[in-house]
């Protein structure tokens, strides 16, 4: 039993993300609630888009972790990022943590005007399955 992540003909194909994931049955699912780049006592850890995104992706991980997953098993990411955030520098800093090997996980991004937490410039979360065997 695997995940299978598919980009099917017809559909853009892009080295970042796929368009379909296929989790099967007896697989665990994960769900991450939206993290922000916080510390451990909810304080932005920078105004610099680079820092919180680096803590935001350390922060889903430390909440994978405790659910017995990696960041290697997210099947879906989804990111928000303040509108007048540095896009770039965001993707930049947070890519080679999100890639995975074989086909690359579901991605959805937006720009949005404003984040729940104030100071904000980046919120993620995810979906990941974990395979038993």
């Amino acid at each position: 039993m695997e995940i299978t992540r598919m980009q099917p003909a017809g559909l853009v194909v892009s080295p970042a993300f796929s368009h379909v994931a296929i989790v099967p049955a007896g697989a665990a699912t994960i769900y991450v609630g939206g993290q922000n780049g916080v510390d451990d006592t909810g304080v932005v850890v920078s105004d610099d888009v680079v820092e919180q995104s680096v803590r935001t992706i350390d922060n889903v991980s430390i909440a994978l972790e405790a659910a017995g997953a990696s960041l290697a098993d997210v099947v879906q990411w989804t990111v928000l990022l303040a509108a007048d955030a540095d896009l770039g520098a965001a993707y930049g800093a947070i890519a080679p943590r999100l890639a995975t090997s074989g086909a690359p996980p579901l991605v959805t991004a937006a720009r949005v005007a404003g984040l729940g937490v104030p100071g904000a410039l980046i919120e993620v979360s995810a979906i990941a399955a974990v395979v038993p065997g």
